[in-house]
Protein backbone atom coordinates (compact mmCIF):
# COMPACT_ATOMS: atom_id res chain seq x y z
CA UNK A 1 0.00 0.00 0.00
CA UNK A 2 1.33 3.58 -0.91
CA UNK A 3 0.40 6.27 0.44
CA UNK A 4 1.66 10.06 1.30
CA UNK A 5 1.59 12.90 3.76
CA UNK A 6 0.80 16.53 1.99
CA UNK A 7 2.54 18.77 4.89
CA UNK A 8 1.24 22.26 4.36
CA UNK A 9 0.30 25.43 6.07
CA UNK A 10 -3.09 26.67 6.41
CA UNK A 11 -4.60 26.97 2.52
CA UNK A 12 -7.50 28.78 2.67
CA UNK A 13 -9.76 28.99 -0.51
CA UNK A 14 -6.42 28.35 -2.58
CA UNK A 15 -5.81 24.86 -3.50
CA UNK A 16 -3.03 25.42 -6.13
CA UNK A 17 -0.16 23.54 -4.41
CA UNK A 18 -2.86 20.75 -2.96
CA UNK A 19 -3.38 20.37 -7.36
CA UNK A 20 0.49 20.49 -8.04
CA UNK A 21 1.14 17.79 -5.06
CA UNK A 22 -1.79 15.37 -5.96
CA UNK A 23 -0.47 15.26 -9.70
CA UNK A 24 2.95 13.94 -8.38
CA UNK A 25 1.62 11.39 -5.83
CA UNK A 26 -0.24 10.28 -8.56
CA UNK A 27 2.63 9.99 -10.82
CA UNK A 28 4.06 7.66 -7.92
CA UNK A 29 1.05 4.93 -7.63
CA UNK A 30 -0.21 6.57 -4.07
CA UNK A 31 -3.55 5.67 -3.13
CA UNK A 32 -4.01 7.69 -0.48
CA UNK A 33 -3.20 11.07 0.39
CA UNK A 34 -3.58 12.03 4.21
CA UNK A 35 -4.00 16.02 5.15
CA UNK A 36 -3.41 17.82 8.58
CA UNK A 37 -5.46 19.60 10.35
CA UNK A 38 -6.92 23.44 9.81
CA UNK A 39 -5.00 22.94 6.15
CA UNK A 40 -8.39 23.56 4.40
CA UNK A 41 -10.02 25.88 6.79
CA UNK A 42 -8.72 28.91 8.79
CA UNK A 43 -6.20 27.80 12.64
CA UNK A 44 -9.17 27.58 15.21
CA UNK A 45 -8.44 30.79 16.50
CA UNK A 46 -9.11 32.04 12.97
CA UNK A 47 -12.34 30.89 12.64
CA UNK A 48 -13.87 32.40 16.19
CA UNK A 49 -13.67 35.54 14.09
CA UNK A 50 -15.11 34.15 10.91
CA UNK A 51 -19.30 34.33 10.18
CA UNK A 52 -20.49 31.10 9.89
CA UNK A 53 -22.01 31.54 6.28
CA UNK A 54 -18.08 32.34 5.37
CA UNK A 55 -17.00 29.16 7.00
CA UNK A 56 -19.88 27.22 4.82
CA UNK A 57 -18.91 28.65 1.74
CA UNK A 58 -15.30 27.71 2.39
CA UNK A 59 -16.38 24.18 3.27
CA UNK A 60 -18.65 23.64 0.57
CA UNK A 61 -15.84 24.83 -2.00
CA UNK A 62 -13.01 22.17 -0.82
CA UNK A 63 -15.68 19.40 -0.58
CA UNK A 64 -16.38 20.21 -4.13
CA UNK A 65 -12.50 20.19 -5.05
CA UNK A 66 -11.46 17.21 -3.22
CA UNK A 67 -14.46 14.95 -4.93
CA UNK A 68 -13.20 16.32 -8.12
CA UNK A 69 -9.25 15.42 -7.20
CA UNK A 70 -10.52 12.33 -5.97
CA UNK A 71 -12.44 11.04 -9.22
CA UNK A 72 -9.96 12.75 -11.50
CA UNK A 73 -6.70 11.17 -9.66
CA UNK A 74 -8.27 7.54 -8.68
CA UNK A 75 -7.09 8.61 -5.17
CA UNK A 76 -8.47 8.23 -1.94
CA UNK A 77 -8.14 11.44 0.25
CA UNK A 78 -8.16 11.96 3.63
CA UNK A 79 -8.96 15.69 4.96
CA UNK A 80 -9.94 17.32 8.34
CA UNK A 81 -12.56 20.32 7.30
CA UNK A 82 -15.34 22.04 9.08
CA UNK A 83 -19.04 21.53 8.03
CA UNK A 84 -21.74 22.98 8.47
CA UNK A 85 -25.19 22.30 9.53
CA UNK A 86 -28.33 24.44 10.47
CA UNK A 87 -25.84 26.71 11.07
CA UNK A 88 -24.10 24.73 13.48
CA UNK A 89 -20.26 23.91 13.36
CA UNK A 90 -19.35 20.60 13.21
CA UNK A 91 -15.26 19.36 13.17
CA UNK A 92 -15.03 16.77 11.11
CA UNK A 93 -12.56 14.77 9.03
CA UNK A 94 -13.56 13.75 5.50
CA UNK A 95 -13.12 10.61 3.30
CA UNK A 96 -12.82 11.24 -0.15
CA UNK A 97 -13.02 8.31 -2.72
CA UNK A 98 -13.57 7.90 -6.43
CA UNK A 99 -17.09 6.32 -5.68
CA UNK A 100 -18.17 7.65 -2.37
CA UNK A 101 -17.57 10.34 0.39
CA UNK A 102 -17.60 9.57 4.22
CA UNK A 103 -17.31 11.77 7.35
CA UNK A 104 -16.39 11.09 10.78
CA UNK A 105 -17.28 13.89 12.78
CA UNK A 106 -14.52 13.89 15.69
CA UNK A 107 -15.79 12.59 19.57
CA UNK A 108 -13.59 14.47 21.43
CA UNK A 109 -12.62 17.69 21.29
CA UNK A 110 -9.56 20.36 23.08
CA UNK A 111 -11.45 21.47 25.88
CA UNK A 112 -8.60 24.31 27.42
CA UNK A 113 -8.83 27.69 28.19
CA UNK A 114 -7.00 29.08 25.64
CA UNK A 115 -8.27 26.70 23.11
CA UNK A 116 -11.50 24.99 23.24
CA UNK A 117 -13.05 23.39 20.95
CA UNK A 118 -15.36 21.25 22.44
CA UNK A 119 -17.54 24.90 23.52
CA UNK A 120 -17.00 26.57 20.13
CA UNK A 121 -18.21 23.39 18.07
CA UNK A 122 -21.34 21.22 18.07
CA UNK A 123 -20.17 17.62 18.09
CA UNK A 124 -22.22 15.50 20.13
CA UNK A 125 -20.79 14.49 23.75
CA UNK A 126 -22.00 10.74 23.60
CA UNK A 127 -20.59 7.48 24.65
CA UNK A 128 -17.42 6.48 22.18
CA UNK A 129 -18.07 4.90 19.04
CA UNK A 130 -15.98 3.15 16.72
CA UNK A 131 -14.01 5.78 14.44
CA UNK A 132 -14.61 5.82 10.35
CA UNK A 133 -13.04 2.18 9.09
CA UNK A 134 -12.60 1.83 5.36
CA UNK A 135 -10.55 -0.86 3.12
CA UNK A 136 -8.49 -0.24 -0.18
CA UNK A 137 -7.67 -3.17 -1.61
CA UNK A 138 -7.96 -4.74 1.34
CA UNK A 139 -5.95 -2.96 3.03
CA UNK A 140 -7.79 -1.55 6.47
CA UNK A 141 -7.74 1.94 7.66
CA UNK A 142 -9.01 4.12 10.63
CA UNK A 143 -9.09 7.37 11.09
CA UNK A 144 -8.60 9.21 14.54
CA UNK A 145 -7.67 13.16 15.37
CA UNK A 146 -4.27 14.10 16.98
CA UNK A 147 -6.73 15.06 20.15
CA UNK A 148 -8.55 11.64 20.37
CA UNK A 149 -5.21 9.57 20.10
CA UNK A 150 -4.54 10.62 24.09
CA UNK A 151 -8.01 8.42 25.35
CA UNK A 152 -7.44 4.68 25.34
CA UNK A 153 -11.20 4.38 25.12
CA UNK A 154 -11.42 5.78 21.51
CA UNK A 155 -8.84 2.44 20.33
CA UNK A 156 -11.09 -0.28 22.48
CA UNK A 157 -13.75 -0.52 19.62
CA UNK A 158 -10.87 -1.03 17.20
CA UNK A 159 -9.71 -4.41 19.12
CA UNK A 160 -11.03 -6.42 16.88
CA UNK A 161 -11.40 -4.92 13.12
CA UNK A 162 -7.61 -5.95 12.37
CA UNK A 163 -6.52 -2.44 11.38
CA UNK A 164 -3.59 -2.56 9.24
CA UNK A 165 -3.02 1.50 9.92
CA UNK A 166 -4.50 4.41 12.06
CA UNK A 167 -4.44 8.10 10.20
CA UNK A 168 -3.78 11.00 12.48
CA UNK A 169 -4.45 14.27 10.94
CA UNK A 170 -3.25 16.79 13.77
CA UNK A 171 -2.26 20.73 14.41
CA UNK A 172 0.05 20.00 17.09
CA UNK A 173 2.27 23.29 18.24
CA UNK A 174 4.24 24.39 21.71
CA UNK A 175 7.40 22.24 20.73
CA UNK A 176 5.60 18.69 22.00
CA UNK A 177 7.03 16.72 19.39
CA UNK A 178 8.81 14.58 21.16
CA UNK A 179 5.35 13.91 23.41
CA UNK A 180 3.83 13.09 19.88
CA UNK A 181 6.47 10.91 18.47
CA UNK A 182 6.59 8.93 21.57
CA UNK A 183 2.36 8.57 21.98
CA UNK A 184 1.94 7.76 18.56
CA UNK A 185 5.07 4.89 18.07
CA UNK A 186 3.40 3.70 21.25
CA UNK A 187 0.12 3.45 19.70
CA UNK A 188 1.32 1.82 16.57
CA UNK A 189 3.33 -1.21 18.90
CA UNK A 190 1.02 -1.91 21.39
CA UNK A 191 -1.83 -2.23 18.48
CA UNK A 192 0.64 -3.81 16.11
CA UNK A 193 -0.51 -1.38 13.27
CA UNK A 194 1.07 1.21 11.27
CA UNK A 195 0.42 4.79 12.50
CA UNK A 196 0.64 7.66 9.92
CA UNK A 197 0.37 11.54 11.26
CA UNK A 198 0.33 14.59 9.21
CA UNK A 199 1.07 17.26 10.91
CA UNK A 200 0.61 21.18 9.40
CA UNK A 201 3.50 23.70 9.57
CA UNK A 202 2.67 27.67 9.52
CA UNK A 203 2.55 29.69 12.32
CA UNK A 204 -0.45 31.99 14.63
CA UNK A 205 0.29 34.52 16.90
CA UNK A 206 -1.72 35.76 20.35
CA UNK A 207 -1.51 38.18 22.50
CA UNK A 208 2.33 38.56 21.89
CA UNK A 209 2.37 34.24 21.77
CA UNK A 210 3.70 33.08 18.94
CA UNK A 211 1.82 29.56 18.00
CA UNK A 212 4.38 27.24 15.71
CA UNK A 213 3.34 24.50 14.05
CA UNK A 214 6.09 22.38 13.06
CA UNK A 215 5.39 19.45 11.08
CA UNK A 216 7.18 16.52 12.04
CA UNK A 217 4.45 14.17 10.23
CA UNK A 218 5.62 10.18 10.47
CA UNK A 219 4.58 6.54 9.96
CA UNK A 220 5.64 4.58 12.75
CA UNK A 221 5.77 0.81 12.53
CA UNK A 222 3.57 -2.16 13.54
CA UNK A 223 6.46 -2.31 16.33
CA UNK A 224 6.57 1.09 17.25
CA UNK A 225 9.38 2.21 15.10
CA UNK A 226 9.51 5.15 13.51
CA UNK A 227 10.31 4.96 9.89
CA UNK A 228 9.83 7.98 7.75
CA UNK A 229 9.67 11.47 9.23
CA UNK A 230 9.42 15.12 7.92
CA UNK A 231 11.25 18.28 9.42
CA UNK A 232 9.23 21.87 9.38
CA UNK A 233 8.97 22.67 5.95
CA UNK A 234 6.16 22.29 3.07
CA UNK A 235 6.79 18.49 2.07
CA UNK A 236 5.24 15.39 1.00
CA UNK A 237 5.96 11.91 2.15
CA UNK A 238 5.30 9.08 0.13
CA UNK A 239 5.43 5.53 2.23
CA UNK A 240 5.27 1.79 1.50
CA UNK A 241 3.03 -0.09 4.21
CA UNK A 242 2.69 -3.75 4.02
CA UNK A 243 0.00 -5.99 5.13
CA UNK A 244 2.68 -8.85 5.49
CA UNK A 245 4.49 -6.36 8.31
CA UNK A 246 1.93 -5.92 10.81
CA UNK A 247 0.53 -9.96 10.79
CA UNK A 248 4.05 -10.59 11.58
CA UNK A 249 4.51 -7.69 14.66
CA UNK A 250 0.88 -9.06 15.68
CA UNK A 251 2.34 -12.82 15.64
CA UNK A 252 5.73 -11.71 17.66
CA UNK A 253 4.36 -9.67 19.69
CA UNK A 254 0.99 -11.94 20.45
CA UNK A 255 -0.20 -9.20 22.27
CA UNK A 256 -4.12 -10.38 20.92
CA UNK A 257 -3.45 -13.90 21.87
CA UNK A 258 -3.05 -13.00 25.40
CA UNK A 259 -6.02 -10.95 25.92
CA UNK A 260 -8.33 -13.55 24.26
CA UNK A 261 -7.15 -16.65 26.31
CA UNK A 262 -8.47 -14.85 29.07
CA UNK A 263 -11.73 -13.89 27.25
CA UNK A 264 -12.54 -17.38 26.71
CA UNK A 265 -11.97 -18.20 30.93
Amino acid sequence: MKAAVLQLSSQGMSNTKLYNYIRIAHKQDVQLLLLGEYILTPFFKELENLSTSMIQEQSQYQIKVLKELSTTYSMTIVAPLVMVKKDKLYKTIAKFAPSSTSYYHQQLLINYPHWNEEKYFSNEIKEITSPLIFKINNFKFAIISGFETHFDEIFMPLKEKNIDCILVPSVSTFNSYERWKSLLSARAFTNNCYVLRANRIGDYSLDGVDWQFYGDSFLASPNGEILEYLGNKEELMIVDMNHREVVEARKIWGFRETINKRKKL
